[in-house]
């Protein structure tokens, strides 16, 4: 336990650490970019006056340090500021936004482990078979189709041809389809890839044989002795893969319209809504890091034998 306790203050101090960087560099970034937001929040044919005011409502008049330190302030005092956006607080929009982000992922990650887990095992046991061959050339296909691309046909096909699921939106469960297929086919094909190597590893082994050689059941061998010990590398690409369905469904929201937080980072960054910009940069970097954290102490619930110091 000790060890454990060692281990997770230091992961901790290392995040702390690591937000800290990000934090700085995207405040200093957006705020060295070229053009004038406060123009483009007071529209295009507003008065300097206007302008002028706008421009100290979000703080753009006070010299540069000033305003790191006073963002870094309400930071620890868990203000990330105010949207001149959507005209309230920044938490507030993204508790409006982060379930249906979650929900998107969670549904596109179920999904994907449905088809690829079953699919990545099935060609590890009979390797050269017809289920081998096909599943290989599914994923080839899924890999090779950019999810927007994939996102655009099931319009076409399931919205505009048929009309059984919506274009777009997310205001119902049956808008959520659409987005979570064009999501969870690339990673179905990842996680297929990955079972399929972890599991051809795995039953090579002495152990497998041995099992085998003892009159065990193959289902029992495969799900049991075989599984289980092909599960690190697969936990370990689904970790890598959820933090990349934060970060990357930011396209496919934007293509269905659906108004998760990739939608809220799109038009923010439209508009140079700054302070929404950096709380999603701070939302996004510390998901990616506690899902790392969350995979290595997975690793030592699968195999008793990690152990962490």
């Amino acid at each position: 336990m000790a060890g454990m306790a060692r281990f997770l203050i230091r992961r901790t101090l290392r995040a702390i650490i690591v937000l800290a960087v990000v934090v700085t560099a995207v405040f200093f970034v957006f705020r060295m970019a070229p053009g004038d937001p406060a123009r483009l929040v007071a529209g295009l044919g507003a008065s300097e006056e206007a302008v002028a005011a706008v421009r100290a409502e979000m703080g753009l008049d006070r010299p540069l340090v000033s305003q790191y330190v006073s963002y870094v302030q309400g930071l620890f005092h868990m203000d990330l500021g105010r949207s001149v956006l959507y005209g309230k607080d920044i938490a507030a929009v993204i508790a409006e936004h982060v379930p249906r982000t979650l929900g998107l992922a969670a549904a596109a990650l179920g999904l994907a482990l449905l088809i690829g887990l079953p699919a990545g095992i099935a060609s590890a046991v009979w390797p050269g078979s017809v289920i081998d061959q096909v599943a290989a050339a599914g994923t080839v296909a899924l890999l090779s189709i950019p999810n927007f691309w994939l996102g655009l046909l099931l319009i076409s096909l399931f919205a505009v041809q048929l009309h059984w699921l919506p274009a777009g939106g997310s205001g119902s469960a049956w808008a959520l389809v659409l987005p979570a297929v064009a999501v969870a086919a690339r990673l179905a094909a990842v996680f297929a890839r990955t079972a399929r190597s972890a599991m051809l590893d795995v039953l090579g082994q002495d152990y497998i044989r041995t099992a085998v050689a003892k009159g065990i059941a193959s289902r029992r061998v495969v799900l049991r002795h075989g599984l289980r010990n092909a599960l690190i590398p697969v936990v370990t690409v689904v970790g890598l893969q959820l933090g990349y369905l934060l970060g990357g469904s930011v396209v496919v929201e934007t293509l269905f319209s659906y108004s998760g937080l990739g939608f809220l980072l799109i038009n923010a960054v439209g508009v140079r809504d700054y302070a929404v910009v950096q709380a999603l940069t701070l939302v996004y970097v510390a998901a990616f890091l506690a899902i790392n954290l969350l995979v290595d102490l997975a690793y030592a619930a699968i195999d008793p034998r990690i152990q962490y110091q």
